[in-house]
């Protein structure tokens, strides 16, 4: 399961929309690894002044890894975050995320290219 959903939202969602407050809280509180990765590099974005903040660190355990590929493969879960930190997320695999400013235009191109896959791969992370 993607994430742990407490009662009364999911009643909320039966009933009609659901708030980005209400749906980030659900994303941080059933996906902790991956959040405190994302708003790490968040405030990292924010201190630098750089056009973005990746991850290099390898999760330390499926668990991890888990949480990480199910905040980047759901289009929702990742807009919501997108707009709740005001960046552009990107992923190359489980270790490589990148938080973009919205203005950083050619930084983000250039990370999602084919070259920088590509340049990505390590024989160490076959299984990520």
């Amino acid at each position: 399961m993607s994430l742990t959903v407490p009662a009364a939202l999911l009643e909320k969602a039966q009933q009609g929309a659901v708030d980005d407050e209400e749906f980030v809280a659900c994303i941080r509180d059933s996906l902790p690894y991956a959040w405190s990765m994302v708003e790490r590099l968040a405030k990292e974005l924010a201190a630098s002044g750089a056009p973005s903040a990746q991850n290099t660190e390898v999760p330390p355990d499926d668990r991890a890894w888990g949480e990480m590929f199910r905040l980047v493969a759901s289009d929702s879960m990742r807009g919501a975050v997108q707009r709740h930190f005001g960046v552009k997320l990107a992923f190359q695999n489980c270790c490589r995320i990148g938080l973009f400013r919205p203005d950083a235009t050619a930084e983000y191109e250039e990370f999602i290219s084919p070259r920088a896959q590509l340049l990505n791969q390590k024989p160490e992370l076959l299984n990520c």
